[in-house]
């Protein structure tokens, strides 16, 4: 913990870009260093930043394993998500889409613009545990059906689907799968081949990687038919036109890099930090944890503190930065739809809270953040820290 800064366990929201990622970045922007135009195509510094361009592709399907060719540079998930989903449908000039009830908004909001154009569109439920189930998407699925997109890891609860079977189910069908993996890219282990992906969606700043920049994989073999959504150039193999922000891009490469060579050590190091967390969260009066610990991201806890409202909590604790549900919709006063999907009553939906920590989270910044929530639950909530009380899992 630094001295006058308040903790940060906020990683799902955003994460800082790490310093090797910024250096890398740097060398792309000043006059000393690769600052041309990738399509500049009759000169040493296009031809220089291109080359880096084409590095950076070829890192971030290394660690979805993709052939380079697949990846499309986007200014983020959101971007990816609306160009996969209307660009499907646009294709096949509409059709029944299959989604979930708690995917991100990006997702949501797509769709609903999709089905005021004419497109049918079915919503399958998670379970309370926050999972959704292969079987429930393939029972959603019709003769019409052209594409289903069921996010890989929720970003409120941190639960993991199984997209494995779910894309397995697709593939049977001939239809097209999509996920959004803007949680679990660079944390869980991604086979596009083995899970039968079609199009997945990546997001540079939840990968310590600098905002606006994402990517979306698009499967060569068979192709998979999209609308570009933004025209003017026919970059990106007229996919997605626009210069390509070259700083951005091998920021988002780097990372993407580093992920991969530390996947499996970084999970085990937060996952313990996390359980050090839970540890302390558990033992608070009324608290209650929101989704299944055994299928769930490695640096999530979502939890629920009964008798505390939530928004009082959030903006008493000025010292730990967490969340009331997605930063893209925390603006926003009423329960969580992730947790109401998941049948969470509304008003401990109304008082639970997002932490998640990450690469430079610390034992001591979880140990602060511990005492620091059961300081004030127990104030707001009347009770005395030891109190006893009833505590469970869900």
């Amino acid at each position: 913990m630094q001295p006058g800064r308040a903790v940060y366990l906020d990683y799902s929201a955003t994460t800082p870009v790490d310093p090797r990622v910024a250096e890398k970045m740097r060398d792309c922007l000043l006059v000393d260093g690769t600052f041309g135009n990738p399509a500049s195509t009759s000169h040493a510094f296009g031809w220089d930043a291109a080359e880096l361009v084409e590095e950076a592709r070829t890192h971030v399907a290394a660690l979805i394993h993709a052939d380079p060719r697949e990846i499309v540079w986007t200014s983020g998930a959101t971007e990816s998500d609306n160009l996969a989903l209307k660009g499907v449908l646009e294709a096949r000039a509409g059709g029944h889409l299959v989604t979930t009830s708690y995917e991100h908004k990006a997702v949501l909001d797509t769709a609903a613009y999709l089905a005021e154009q004419g497109a049918d569109v079915t919503f399958v439920d998670p379970d309370a545990d926050g999972i959704v189930s292969p079987s429930s998407v393939a029972a959603a699925m019709r003769p019409d059906t052209v594409l289903v997109s069921v996010m890989h890891v929720n970003n409120e609860v941190g639960t993991v689907n199984d997209v494995g079977a779910i894309g397995a189910a697709c593939r049977a069908r001939d239809v097209v799968f999509h996920t959004d993996a803007a949680q679990s890219t660079g944390k869980v282990d991604i086979d596009v081949q083995r899970d039968c992906i079609d199009l997945l969606s990546i997001s540079g700043h939840k990968i310590y990687a600098p905002k606006g920049i994402g990517a979306l994989y698009v499967r060569r073999e068979p192709p998979v038919k999209l609308v570009a959504q933004i025209h003017g150039g026919g970059h990106e193999r007229g996919m997605r036109s626009g210069t390509l922000a070259t700083h951005q891009i091998v920021g988002l490469g780097e990372a993407c890099r580093l992920c991969a060579d530390s996947l499996v050590e970084e999970n085990a190091r937060v996952g313990r930090l996390r359980d050090r967390l839970w540890s302390h969260l558990g033992q608070i009066p009324g608290s209650r944890l929101n989704g299944t610990l055994d299928t769930r991201l490695p640096g999530n806890l979502n939890v629920g503190f009964a008798g505390v409202d939530g928004e009082t909590l959030l903006m008493a604790l000025d010292d730990v930065a967490v969340s009331s549900g997605s930063a893209c919709t925390s603006a926003t006063v009423e329960p969580s739809h992730v947790l109401r999907a998941m049948g969470v009553p509304d008003d401990l939906a109304g008082s639970s809270l997002r932490f998640t920590v990450g690469r430079f989270t610390t034992v001591e910044d979880v140990d602060f953040a511990g005492r620091r929530v059961a300081e004030i639950v127990s104030s707001l909530a009347g009770l005395q820290p030891g109190e006893k009380h009833l505590n469970r899992a869900g």
